[in-house]
């Protein structure tokens, strides 16, 4: 595309060389601008991009997008805010790929993860083609791609929705975070069906406070397109038992359905039975109600097929399609994951990081568990430090034992987390064993038949962060180790 054809997308902006060159490629990492490139310059919090304006015009970029005067041989086109100007032009470039995509968006603190990952199965079981981008992965079809953020930048999104339209995928499931939404780097999407999932405390680190993550998350709903087009339907799905969906309901313009358990909803769950190998409750909606049995376990997974049942529908399929897929449904990696080596007690591996969803794991445990349940818990270091006596207090009050170990602690002292974690403990029976590795083998070695093992807080993350250093830790292979170890 030429240059002069792709700033017509842009409504301010200055030129200081009047030039038309082809651009073959945008890029934001200065190592990637070669020949034809468009080379954007952001600032973030290691690195500006204007320092590298030179470089990048000596390795043939072809112009420069700027919010500062550069002086290089190249075009260079000043904006006020190359972060929104970026997300312009980066739809345009690739042909506004996500509006030939049927777009499905998820936010929520909770189960953006198994939502967004039972959406994409029950879409593909009905034979349409899917792409997905998280937490976990960014799927194509059936290729899987690493992926840094939960919702990367929007250069990224918009290259990885052109790819998807060129391997013609119709549907595409996308989970949304609360830093991207505040960051822009959903700028351009544009989402057919948004999804909420719930609001419970996190990422105040970030936020400061739950009325600025609440409005993070409201960002969702109000972007959404601000028409009424049959052929281009916009609904917001949100959690009716959550207060926070009132809000969500007011600033947006699309159309609601709710979903829920203890509320009236358009589609609700009652007669919820929770046992040790799934949950059986009856599912009602405008269409019909079915009886549903399920292999998922817990409240808070029916909360993840409501939702994930209220987007298919809204998304064509039949009801009965819908239950068909789901019922086979073992879980997600790393979510509510058991590990089996044989053992006669049992292991869980869950991702709960946050007050309300290790309360929430910790309940449907003790629903079905016969023998003693032990908590394994850690925080993050360089994170929302409120909330850690939260997880301790309720991992002690709710588990018969818990252990207290290191998750993440990043650049902070491991020991220091854990002591704010300790603050948060009146009474309950627990240790404090740093070691993560040794925290596993202690309740192992400590459990008798019928008791369950919770680890909580990495689930499918394969590594641990401590310092700058990333390890290779995997709580599953870690958990299964000692388990063998101790049958020896």
């Amino acid at each position: 595309m030429e240059l002069k054809e792709l700033l017509t997308y842009l409504v301010n902006y200055e030129m200081d060389i009047q030039a038309n060159p082809e651009i073959t490629s945008i890029e934001m990492d200065s190592r990637k601008a070669g020949e034809g490139c468009l080379f954007v310059c952001m600032e973030g919090l290691l690195f500006d991009g204007h320092d590298f304006a030179q470089t990048v015009a000596n390795n043939g970029a072809a112009a420069i997008l700027a919010e500062k005067d550069i002086d290089v041989n190249i075009p260079v086109i000043k904006v006020k805010n190359t972060k929104k100007a970026l997300a312009v032009l980066a739809d345009a470039f690739y042909g506004h790929p996500s509006q030939k995509l049927h777009l499905i968006g998820i936010t929520g603190t909770n189960g953006k993860t198994t939502t967004s990952h039972l959406i994409e199965k029950v879409l593909r079981d009905a034979g349409k083609s899917t792409g997905m981008i998280g937490t976990i992965e960014m799927k194509i079809k059936d290729q899987s791609f690493k992926v840094a953020n939960t919702t990367p930048d929007s250069l990224f999104l918009q290259n990885a929705f052109y790819q998807m339209t060129e391997e013609k995928v119709e549907a595409a499931v996308m989970e949304v975070s609360s830093h991207a939404l505040v960051q822009g780097r959903v700028w351009g999407c544009d989402f057919d069906i948004a999804v909420f999932t719930n609001l419970t405390q996190d990422h105040l680190d970030y936020h400061k406070n739950m009325e600025e993550y609440q409005y993070a998350k409201s960002l969702l709903f109000s972007q959404m397109g601000n028409t009424y087009n049959k052929s281009d339907r916009k609904v917001a799905v949100l959690n009716s038992d959550d207060p926070a969906s009132k809000m969500f309901e007011r600033v947006t313009s699309a159309q609601v359905v709710s979903y829920g358990i203890d509320t009236d909803s358009d589609v609700r769950a009652t007669n919820i039975t929770i046992g040790a190998q799934g949950t059986t409750f009856t599912l009602h909606t405008p269409i019909g109600s079915r009886d549903v049995t399920l292999k998922l376990i817990g409240k808070f997974s029916v909360y993840n097929v409501l939702a994930a049942t209220t987007a298919c529908l809204l998304s064509g399929l039949d009801l009965d399609t819908i239950l068909t897929s789901l019922k086979d449904v073992n879980g997600v990696s790393g979510r509510f994951e058991p590990v089996i080596a044989g053992q006669d007690y049992t292991v869980i591996v869950d991702y709960a990081h946050t007050p309300d969803s290790l309360e929430n794991v910790l309940r449907t445990i003790k629903e079905f568990a016969t023998g003693k349940v032990t908590a394994i818990v850690g925080c993050g270091g360089d994170r929302d430090k409120t909330k850690r006596p939260l997880m301790a207090g309720i991992a002690a009050n709710l588990a018969d034992h818990a252990i207290f170990t290191s998750d993440n602690p990043r650049t902070e002292d491991p020991l220091q987390i854990l002591k704010d974690m300790e603050e948060g403990v009146d009474e309950g029976n627990y240790v404090t064993i740093p070691d993560r590795k040794k925290a596993i083998e202690h309740a192992v070695e400590q459990a008798s038949a019928n008791d369950v093992i919770l680890i909580a807080g990495k689930g499918h993350e394969t590594y641990q962060i401590i310092g700058k250093d990333i390890l290779e830790f995997d709580d599953r292979v870690v958990a299964r180790e000692a388990i063998k170890a101790v049958k020896k």
